[in-house]
């Protein structure tokens, strides 16, 4: 049985017909930037999120970079964030010309939020914590710190559509928080996409601006912007395929919860905490063995990936910010040793019963 890692035509090919509908409509009215649909999208995913506001953007790292801009945070400034994260995290403080101040994950993969205080300083204007995988990180630490420093806290969303901390969704966590809609997340568009969430109406209507050339109106730039807008094809797509998500959610989480009784004690499972929902974007375990097994999974016709091989402060394009091997454990031991497993909308539980036989083989076999 070959099983892949990912698998859209699962989710794409019940909607082709309403995909096309729309593409179509699109094409016949020359209707491509910011039209109708943004906006109706961006209402129905700040609802989603409970959120006031949505303001749809080109993509999640510019959606993060548009928040700090928004925020005046720029040279000079220190933002904190964690080192076992995506490039696109500190890529957006570097593109604001502030600094990256790293610290270390917990065992959950998220930031380790006892560690903050201890790189706070004077130059501290935000926190940006990155919701992994799909769960979301211990939230109300993080905001009672930013709340006695006077920081900003942006949330890092781009891999957490629909989880829920406390019986709130990612993206109405923090003051604003940063979606990417690259084709293989939980909600993905026919491209790349993304978007930002927040409930402060001034810092919605600078990213607006930002956004869109720094324009309050046509022509009429009254601050420094970029040209940032999420197309209204993908707006479309989006709008299909958010009326599906929580479904989709549900199926990941009942694929994760068959890996999680079968492989109890044969791999590092991921760890979750009952206050919060998990939407397994990615399915990551541990193992010692991780690089024999990815090679034994191939073999047996299982796709499986690495997110992410190389931690941020080993990164050659961070090497100014002079870390070194050692300075955040956690993170380089995650390295070595993850590995994540098939998980998708559409998965049956023959093909995850075979990624599961396979491991279990794999584990029997080095036992011998």
């Amino acid at each position: 049985m070959k099983v892949p890692f990912l698998d859209l035509n699962r989710i794409h090919n019940p909607l082709k017909n309403e995909f096309v509908e729309k593409l179509t409509e699109h094409i016949d009215k020359n209707d491509f930037i910011l039209g109708n649909p943004v906006e109706e999208f961006e209402k129905e995913f700040a609802s989603y999120c409970g959120t006031s506001h949505a303001i749809g953007v080109a993509n999640g790292l510019q959606a993060l970079e548009i928040i700090l801009r928004a925020m005046d945070i720029g040279p000079g400034d220190e933002v904190i964030t964690v080192a076992n994260t995506f490039n696109a995290t500190v890529s957006s403080i570097v593109a604001v010309g502030a600094k990256p101040v790293l610290v270390d994950s917990k065992d959950d993969f998220t930031i380790d939020s006892s560690q903050i205080k201890g790189k706070l300083t004077n130059k501290t204007k935000a926190i940006m914590p990155v919701h992994l995988y799909g769960q979301a990180c211990d939230m109300d630490e993080i905001m009672n710190i930013a709340k006695e420093n006077n920081l900003y806290v942006i949330e890092d969303a781009c891999q957490s559509h629909g989880a829920i901390y406390k019986n709130k969704r990612a993206g109405n966590l923090g003051h604003a928080a940063a979606f990417s809609f690259y084709p293989g997340k939980n909600l993905g568009a026919f491209g790349d996409g993304g978007l930002i969430t927040t409930n402060d109406s001034n810092l919605a209507q600078r990213i607006r601006m930002i956004r869109n050339y720094g324009q309050s109106k046509k022509y009429h730039h009254d601050i420094s912007g970029i040209n940032s807008r999420l197309d209204t094809m993908q707006a479309s797509v989006l709008r299909i395929k958010l009326k599906h998500l929580d479904n989709w959610n549900s199926q990941r989480k009942k694929i994760a919860d068959r890996y999680i009784s079968s492989l109890k004690g044969i791999v590092e499972l991921p760890k979750t905490s009952p206050d919060r929902d998990h939407i397994y974007h990615l399915f990551v375990i541990r193992t010692n063995k991780r690089d024999e097994l990815m090679d034994y999974l191939k073999q047996n016709g299982v796709d499986s990936g690495l997110h992410y091989p190389i931690p941020i402060h080993l990164q050659k394009t961070f090497s100014n910010l002079s870390h070194k091997k050692r300075d955040f454990p956690k993170s380089e031991e995650y390295s070595d040793t993850i590995l994540s497993l098939p998980i998708f909308p559409g998965m049956t539980n023959e093909e995850a019963d075979h990624v599961i036989s396979q491991i279990k083989s794999f584990f029997n076999a080095s036992l011998k």
